[in-house]
């Protein structure tokens, strides 16, 4: 970036460029980056739209990616194992539940159906995987991403003080997060803050469930019927899998170290990023049966979850 480029941008925007700076550079915790995030977006609005939605989306991607050389294959699928033998249930009785919910609140259908996929796999993720399967308009997948963005934000601040309250393990925090936090970049970010062994098992139990998107993209397409829809397939999640099996078969040492920590950096940069696409508008938009949707869902899926964890833990 030339000088004169950079002093060209108002002063908002170069404190946007200069925290986003700071948040790859100092070490601070993923929540304060989010907190840091939000509090710009409410003080002085989005900075960048356009250019932010494109580089948290390709910044968490790579720090994700990133995580996996810090990560054994066998002890991830230990630890995972349990959390994906409660994906099913949980993935199929959200959507119908948040179906439901949805008629009874009279909620947009396509706009109740995003909802209730964001909770129940991965958030924003499953929104835009779904959205042009079953033709969405702007306003509806507005409304879904501004509902899951908005308790996601809330997720990521208050699960690890409650983790800590009923004294959950490291691995059981971790398999509630992937369950009960819609986000992969909230849900690692929350495994980060609990612990090593948190974010291992956040990581992989998320990515497992993300893994979802595929046939949850082929039955809405039957549901809505739009049969020439293409599905969106996350390509990164297995990209994840090829760095944790070299890691795990052919260690890169120092080198995969230093992925690992670069990655770590990457993801409180993109929970600030994320933060500062919160702004008042999109409060706004989501309206309060939308909502009221999400936070049901939320609350069960939350609950359920944590239940059923610290029964078989």
């Amino acid at each position: 970036m030339k000088k004169e480029d950079f002093l060209n941008y108002s002063k908002k925007e170069i404190l946007f460029i200069l925290l986003f700076i700071a948040s790859l550079i100092f070490n601070v915790s993923p929540a304060i980056c989010l907190f840091t995030g939000l509090t710009f977006a409410i003080c002085f609005g989005q900075v960048f739209p356009k250019t932010c939605s494109k580089v948290s989306k390709y910044l968490l991607q790579a720090s994700v990616v990133g995580l996996g050389f810090g990560m054994n294959l066998y002890k991830a699928l230990e630890s995972g194992k349990d959390g994906m033998m409660f994906t099913i249930f949980s993935v199929v009785s959200v959507i119908i539940l948040g179906v439901i919910i949805g008629r009874i609140l009279k909620v947009n259908k396509k706009s109740a159906f995003l909802i209730s996929a964001g909770t129940a796999i991965c958030g924003g993720s499953a929104i835009a995987a779904v959205a042009p399967v079953v033709k969405a308009k702007n306003n509806e997948i507005l409304i879904a991403l501004g509902t899951i963005f908005t308790l996601n934000a809330i997720a990521l601040f208050i699960f690890p003080p409650i983790g800590h309250f009923f004294h959950m393990t490291q691995k059981e925090f971790g398999m509630w997060a992937a369950i009960a936090i819609h986000d992969t970049s909230s849900v690692v970010g929350a495994g980060s803050a609990y612990g090593e062994k948190a974010l291992e098992v956040a990581t992989m139990v998320k990515l497992t469930r993300a893994l979802w998107i595929i046939p949850l993209s082929l039955v809405s397409m039957r549901i809505f019927r739009e049969k020439s829809s293409k599905i969106s397939i996350p390509w990164f999640i297995f990209i994840f899998i090829i760095a944790v099996c070299v890691n795990t078969f052919f260690p890169l040492g120092k080198f995969g170290d230093f992925i690992y920590f670069l990655s770590k950096k990457g993801l409180s940069a993109t929970l600030f990023i994320i933060g500062g696409s919160l702004s008042i508008s999109v409060l706004k938009t989501v309206g309060v049966k939308p909502f009221i949707q999400g936070v049901i869902l939320w609350i069960f899926i939350a609950i359920m979850s944590f239940s059923v964890i610290m029964l078989i833990e």
